[in-house]
């Protein structure tokens, strides 16, 4: 079960990733 969870963890920390990376994205347009 254990390995199970981390194996989330990691994958939710990705996608947190790609979402601040869009962010930035947008904010450098506006400028």
């Amino acid at each position: 079960m254990s390995s199970v969870i981390k194996k989330r963890r990691k994958k939710m920390r990705k996608k947190k990733h790609k979402k601040l990376l869009k962010r930035t994205r947008w904010q450098r347009r506006n400028k």
